[in-house]
């Protein structure tokens, strides 16, 4: 089913909405140490949906992330790929002739390749999944997400990982309606508060690496209030500096802020990436919150992203249903208000390439104890 396989530069990577499959996020991590390989494949509409025709070749490629687990062995990610998305039935199929093909391109000391798809997820077209209330509920046990994600693959070799690394539930807006329409379809108290904001002089304005201390000044407040890992200063400069302008598939990177006079309130990050925008980073001060600017913050994110000509908006990352004991809850309440749809996705999955040290791999994964072979 696929043919063409073969290694490409990275800044040949085709255009894709998809932020971490451009060759602008592998700039960002080879800056930070990262291995980044880049494949070229393709396939006919027979391994995408099982047609027989086969005069047309669809040409796609993935970018891998090379993660060094110890001095011994790595592990290959994939974020958010491959973007070609076959139907349902044949989606197994295809992702282990992939991982076959893949092999050759990878380090010998690769023990398997992990996929953090944004493929819809199974159970998010099924009605039986959501209860009376439209809300979803969620995959079954990880025993019957493997029976589904395996049937008609040779090798049944596909394991659910113990824990996904992107967020896999998010909500994308329609930019391609006109600003009055996505006001309306605003929960009433979220188009409220961005008139708020607006009325009590908050303003939203680009930063540049120079004020970089503004914006991790606030995302430090931020995770200490959530209890959220902290990232170094230097993984966000890497966001606002990398290049890939002169590539295939470059971003568009805004460090915007949201002020009352000179006091910063909120800030965030936003990736402008072919037709989409990205909400991908976003902080706030516990001072003055009766101000409102994150709102006024997040809608001067949606109304530049349709300026720029995007179609849609990526809110990146809720809780799957609002769930006051899910820590992700507090977004779900935010991002939700700004209206869209929800998308579930399914998540990370392995393909182990050595099964002996990747069930000691995913034994420490299991009980959080980090991952060390001598």
């Amino acid at each position: 089913m696929l043919t063409n396989i073969c290694p490409k530069k990275t800044d040949e990577l085709y255009a894709t909405p998809i932020l971490q499959q451009t060759a602008f996020w592998s700039e960002v991590k080879s800056s930070l140490g990262a291995g980044t390989v880049a494949i070229n494949f393709a396939t006919n509409g027979f391994g995408l949906n099982g047609t027989t025709r086969v005069d047309q070749l669809i040409h796609s490629d993935v970018l891998i992330i090379l993660r060094q687990i110890n001095r011994n062995h790595c592990v290959a990610y994939v974020p958010y790929g491959p973007e070609l998305e076959p139907a349902d039935e044949f989606q197994g199929i295809f992702l282990e002739e992939l991982s076959e093909s893949l092999r050759s391109f990878l380090p010998n000391n690769c023990i398997l390749i992990r996929y953090d798809l944004c493929w819809e997820s199974y159970w998010a077209k099924d009605p039986d999944h959501f209860d009376e209330n439209g809300l979803w509920k969620g995959e079954p046990e990880q025993s019957s997400q493997e029976f589904r994600f395996n049937y008609n693959t040779e090798q049944w070799n596909f394991r659910k990982a113990a824990s996904n690394i992107l967020p896999s539930h998010t909500i994308y807006l329609d930019l391609t309606i006109n600003r009055e329409i996505l006001l309306k379809k605003m929960k009433p108290k979220t188009r409220y508060n961005i008139g708020l904001a607006h009325r009590k002089g908050v303003t939203v304005r680009t930063m540049g690496l120079e004020e970089m201390d503004i914006w991790y000044r606030l995302y430090r407040e931020t995770a200490e209030r959530n209890h959220i890992l902290l990232n170094d200063k230097k993984y966000f400069e890497a966001v606002l500096t990398a290049r890939a302008d002169n590539t295939c598939s470059p971003a568009d990177v805004r460090l915007l802020v949201a002020e009352k006079g000179d006091a910063p309130l909120a800030a965030m990050f936003l990736v402008i990436t072919r037709n989409r925008g990205s909400y991908l980073y976003g902080a706030s001060s516990s001072f003055q919150r009766n101000l409102m600017a994150p709102y006024a913050l997040q809608w001067e994110a949606i109304c530049q992203s349709q300026e720029a000509g995007c179609t849609e908006y990526d809110m990146f990352g809720i809780s799957p249903i609002p769930d006051p004991h899910h820590p992700m809850y507090g977004l779900y309440k935010f991002k939700s208000g700004f209206g869209g749809d929800i998308h579930h996705s399914l998540g990370c999955w392995d393909y182990p390439l050595n099964d002996e040290v990747y069930t000691l791999f995913r034994a420490s994964e299991l009980h959080s104890q980090g991952y060390h072979l001598t």
